[in-house]
């Protein structure tokens, strides 16, 4: 059956015309009153209808709604990440980037937050909230001697020998404290004893005196 979509379509009977005029109206449908077809946009290679929502293949981050003025298009913006964020990945297809990892990195290593770890022996740290590491140093007294040695897994010296202290300032001499200590036939000396820590911070020098009127004859009573 051939249509004339003019108003002047065959009318056999009141149906015949009434199906006419309905499938007219379809055939019309695409078309403006101008007789133009509808808007589109066309936009990453694609041609999207009005009220169509796309995202910009160039920018992940602008989305768009095709309207018959053309695209209208607006940029989302991307939330902070987390302070505490140590490990950030960036996605060709996302359009903000994301936090793949929370924590605190110190010297290279990685911790959970609120974790407490000690890098070093003299150190313990704790990984805050902010996803920085706080670390208190352990401050060492003097040690009483003149060669402490620091020994595996602890913070300070100690002095393996037991307190000590230099006879001169010459510094080649070493006695131990305690009871005075004869370093020639007439010079005894004497380490202090430990009880004044400020002492420890200076020179180490043993107090000596010496016997009147005497030549040593030896080094050593």
């Amino acid at each position: 059956m051939v249509l004339i979509c003019d108003g002047r379509a065959p009318a056999r009977t009141v149906r015949t015309a009434a199906l006419a005029l309905l499938l007219c109206a379809h055939a019309a449908a695409g078309f403006s009153v101008a007789g133009q077809q509808e808007s589109t946009c066309e936009e990453n290679g694609t041609i999207y209808f009005v009220g169509e929502w796309f995202f910009l293949d160039s920018d992940h981050c602008t989305q768009c709604e095709c309207t018959a003025e053309g695209p209208a298009c607006s940029r989302t913006e991307c939330t902070s990440l987390p302070a505490a964020c140590i490990h950030v990945s960036h996605y060709p297809t996302d359009c903000c980037p994301r936090c793949e990892k929370i924590g605190c990195e110190y010297r290279g290593v990685v911790y959970d937050l609120g974790q407490n770890f000690q890098p070093t022996e003299c150190e313990q740290c704790t990984c805050d909230g902010d996803g920085i590491a706080r670390c208190l140093v352990a401050d060492c007294a003097p040690p009483p001697c003149v060669n402490p040695v620091y020994q595996p897994g602890k913070c300070c010296p100690e002095c393996e020998d037991g307190p000590n202290c230099y006879v001169n300032a010459s510094r080649t001499q070493v006695i131990p404290a305690g009871e005075p200590a004869w370093i020639d036939s007439c010079t005894k000396c004497r380490c202090h004893d430990g009880q004044d820590a400020g002492y420890w911070e200076g020179n180490r020098l043993a107090t000596c005196s010496r016997l009147k009127n005497c030549n040593p004859e030896e080094t050593a009573p």
